[in-house]
């Protein structure tokens, strides 16, 4: 009898799990993404249950890398084959970005130049593979790191000057929330830029832009700087936030099959962010901003611009002359200030090469700092950038 009434339970669990589509989505709520969309392969109830809960994974997720890896691998492909396997999120655009030195193939190693088993198109590779297939993936290389640990969003953000470090942004479909990836390179031939492009990139006549994070590459190269300045200046409106900086180079950019640019070339990067429930804000922290004090006086305007800190992501772009030398040996200055006024809102950025930015609020049509129409300077070195991004309410 008992043999029986184990059979009928699983019958009648058996019966439950293939008919009643409340309590198979209530248990497939749990799954992280991976399992979800093998568990979607049983049958027709399933699949359709595991779309449904797929739908509401709006919150972004992200993937941080703080330990050294094997000599073969970049510590971030390492944690990005691991933790894929536990988010709760199906990526649509992945954001990533990992130091130059140990990214490509190099580090210090008592006080010498010592080649790493690896190369920066190797390693790109190895994280797109990681990734879906669809996925828009944009990768970049820059000389430091600013990242917050996995697990919560109050946790600590780290600014990493040296040592091998990465993240990668993990963006589901959002409702009411487009992210689209552009690239802009230099034509040597041509000395204008054809303004068109940015209509194609939906960067013009988008009345839903509301952010555009640029990344310079290759900003050593002649002509780079007045190349940075024709994509900056027409995009210079009170009613988009733009912000970001120089970076070392581009290792990926999937939308365009492109794994590396020509070593010869200079261009822009880019993410755009369009939809009317996005909220944004940006401060600049100039080279007067050397103290405790004053840093937390610019986090303090941050705060002061009211952006929602549920389903919001920072993002900090400062200059390689920052950091602790800066601050007179004291590390991690601006992220802890950061952390002060935003206690829940994860930080993610990088030291480069120059910053773009400037004290700008985006909600509606108000503005943190009138300009009398003048346009703000947007180019700047030696300075810090810090910006919100509020992607709307999630369910």
């Amino acid at each position: 009898r008992g043999g029986d009434g184990a059979m009928e339970s699983a019958a009648k669990g058996g019966y439950v799990l293939a008919n009643l589509a409340e309590v198979v989505e209530r248990v497939l709520g749990f799954l992280p993404t991976k399992a979800l969309l093998r568990a979607a392969c049983v049958c027709r109830l399933w699949r359709e249950c595991a779309r449904r809960t797929l739908r509401t994974r709006q919150r972004i997720a992200w993937v941080s890398a703080l330990e050294p890896g094997p000599a073969e691998n970049h510590a971030l492909v390492r944690a990005l084959a691991r933790e894929l396997e536990k988010v709760h999120v199906l990526p649509q655009t992945v954001l990533y970005i990992a130091d130059a030195e140990t990214f490509s193939g190099h580090e210090e190693c008592h006080e010498q130049k010592k080649a790493r088993k690896r190369n920066s198109k190797e390693t790109a590779l190895a994280l797109e593979k990681l990734l879906p297939k669809r996925c828009q993936v944009l990768g970049l290389v820059t000389p430091g790191i600013v990242v917050t640990p996995m697990g919560s969003s109050s946790n600590q953000p780290q600014e990493i000057e040296e040592g091998e470090a990465g993240f990668a942004l993990l963006f589901p479909k959002i409702d009411g929330v487009k992210i689209h990836t552009f690239h802009f390179s230099k034509d040597v031939k041509n000395r204008v830029f054809d303004e068109s492009k940015f209509a194609e990139a939906g960067l013009k006549n988008n009345p839903d832009l509301r952010v555009v994070l640029l990344f310079g590459y290759n900003s050593w190269k002649t002509g780079a700087t007045r190349f940075l300045h024709q994509i900056v200046n027409p995009l210079n409106e009170k009613s988009i936030i733009l912000a970001g900086g120089q970076v070392e180079s581009f290792t990926s950019l999937t939308s365009e099959n492109s794994h590396a640019q020509p070593g010869d070339a200079c261009g822009v990067v880019g993410l755009a962010f369009s939809g009317a429930q996005i909220q944004s804000a940006t401060v600049l922290l100039d080279q007067d901003v050397a103290d405790e004090r004053t840093a937390e006086a610019a986090m303090q305007r941050l705060k002061a611009a009211n952006i929602p800190e549920h389903n919001t992501i920072g993002f900090m772009f400062a200059c390689v002359g920052r950091g602790y030398r800066h601050y007179k040996t004291k590390r991690n200055m601006e992220a802890d200030a950061f952390r002060k006024f935003f206690p829940n809102v994860p930080l993610f950025g990088f030291f480069g090469h120059g910053e773009i930015g400037c004290d700008r609020i985006v909600t509606g049509n108000f503005v943190l700092r009138e300009c009398n129409d003048i346009k703000d300077d947007l180019l700047h070195g030696y300075t810090t950038v810090m910006t919100l991004i509020h992607l709307g309410s999630t369910k």
